[in-house]
């Protein structure tokens, strides 16, 4: 069936409950996301401190919640998730064509990522000290993603062989550390025991191989789905299959197939039934526990196997992920339940990465409504002297509040995804087709969250893109079948 193009005319939401309650600003978000970082970056290391009562972000410690004002960073994996912010703030801003706010942002991604990598042992991934190093396969494939996406937006060469290596070694594990990799390879595990990947290696300096029955996480499983999944976007056709016992790099065609192969049997053992995600499997039946950055990365794995296959199953999987996070992790006004255990705060953060695709690509606008809701809860709810937020975005933060930069993550990382500017107007109403002038013209198309998707396309390029909300020649463009 023939594809239609057209482009979306901005259009003010009036007459309507949202119009009434959502008075968030493009300004507004912008601000939320420099008041986050003036509050929990470290400037001189370029690193985030877990909260706000320490000076400094020098080691490993959980912070003030353990009577702890040493200099304590946040979490190795959360890091990852603040590089995805700067990354996202970059992509907006080129989107929206600002370019002040473009170099601003290049130059602070820039500063974190030399912080980033001279703390964390230089990106070596085979470095397993407990202080800066790496010790659990899930902190180092959160970063593969983010190196991938980091990739994807400034085409260093840098960046994606990091990703790379990140990748092989979490699949095939390290002849340093002595593991035996992530990857439950069922030629090795037999029965419930094969399968998807393992969550971490014992001891953590000198690895005993794994056993059957050893934890396999959805924090582990799917967010290597979406490494696989980025790195098969990124990588270049025509690679040589390696010959090694422990590659460092990859072919194109073998990471989407074992984006497809792990997506099989986390989604199979995980995730069996309406879109409620397990916390994982130790051999047994799946032992379910809700949490947010589960539902989230089921949902990302989900929407970049749509785009990359075109199966509506994957589609299907992503809203029914969506919905039960919307119909059973919030509160009676669809807000985010805030879940306070360590680390947990930056869950809503990661939410944010992966949630655009099913409300911009796949047009399901209920969900903007919520996530309007809950940006607006979140900034009336800010501390207003610093401006920040602590994550439980129905309370409101006090000056005095010691707020950690995972839950103060939350606010801006959502508001870096949903532009003040983009109501559900604009994705599925005030349509208009495009003239003559505007098709004569050769642009470059990104996704509606920044992502160069082609470089000095044709209209008619794309109008055979894969359906979803794009931008081309600075307009919102919808690509639907």
């Amino acid at each position: 069936m023939r594809k239609t193009l057209t482009i979306l005319c901005a259009m003010l939401c009036s007459g309507s409950l949202q119009a009434q309650t959502f008075t968030m600003t493009d300004s507004m978000q912008w601000k939320a996301y420099d008041d986050f970082n003036d509050a929990l970056l470290d400037k001189s290391r370029n690193i985030y401190k877990a909260d706000t009562e320490q000076e400094g972000a020098d080691h490993r410690g959980n912070g003030a919640r353990d009577n702890d004002f040493s200099g304590c960073a946040a979490a190795i994996w959360c890091q990852a998730i603040y590089y995805d912010m700067v990354i996202n703030a970059y992509n907006r801003a080129k989107t929206e064509g600002n370019e002040v706010l473009m170099r601003k942002y290049k130059a602070l991604h820039d500063k974190i990522y030399k912080g980033e990598k001279a703390h964390y042992v230089n990106f070596n991934f085979h470095d397993p000290n407990t202080n800066n190093g790496w010790f659990v396969y899930d902190d180092i494939m959160w970063w593969t993603c983010a190196l991938a996406r980091a990739y994807q937006t400034f085409r260093k060469a840098e960046y994606l062989t990091y990703s790379e290596t990140s990748f092989c070694r979490v699949w095939y594990g390290s002849a340093t550390v002595g593991d035996d990799g992530s990857y439950a390879d069922p030629a090795r595990f037999s029965g419930k025991s094969g399968g998807g990947m393992f969550w971490e290696w014992q001891p953590i300096a000198h690895a005993n191989p794994h056993n059957p029955g050893d934890f396999r996480s959805a924090c582990i499983n799917f967010p290597t789905v979406i490494a696989a999944c980025l790195l098969h976007q990124s990588v270049p056709e025509g690679r040589t299959p390696p010959t090694a016992a422990r590659p460092t790099k990859q072919t194109k065609e073998w990471y989407l197939e074992k984006a497809i192969e792990i997506y099989d049997w986390a989604s199979k053992t995980l995730v069996p039934t309406n879109g409620r995600v397990a916390d994982g499997i130790h051999g047994g039946d799946p032992e379910y526990s809700d949490h947010l950055y589960n539902q989230a990365t089921y949902i990302g794995a989900s929407c970049l196997l749509y785009k990359l296959t075109g199966q509506t199953k994957y589609k299907t999987n992503a809203i029914a992920g969506t919905r039960y996070v919307f119909n059973n992790m919030v509160n009676s006004s669809k807000i985010l339940n805030f879940e306070n255990g360590y680390e947990q705060g930056v869950y809503a953060a990661i939410f944010a990465q992966y949630l655009p695709m099913v409300v911009y690509d796949f047009g399901q606008t209920t969900y903007l409504t919520y996530i309007q809701r809950n940006m607006q809860k979140a900034w009336d709810n800010r501390d207003d002297q610093r401006g920040i937020q602590k994550g439980n975005f129905t309370q409101k933060t006090a000056s005095t509040d010691v707020v950690e930069s995972y839950g103060g993550s939350g606010m801006p990382a959502l508001m870096l995804m949903f532009p003040a500017h983009i109501t559900k107007d604009d994705i599925v109403d005030g349509v208009e087709e495009v003239s003559d002038a505007q098709a004569s013209v050769n642009a470059d198309v990104y996704t509606i969250d920044g992502r160069l998707v082609m470089k000095g396309a044709t209209l008619g390029q794309v109008g055979n893109l894969d359906k979803g909300l794009y931008i081309y020649q600075q307009k919102k463009m919808l690509v639907g079948k």
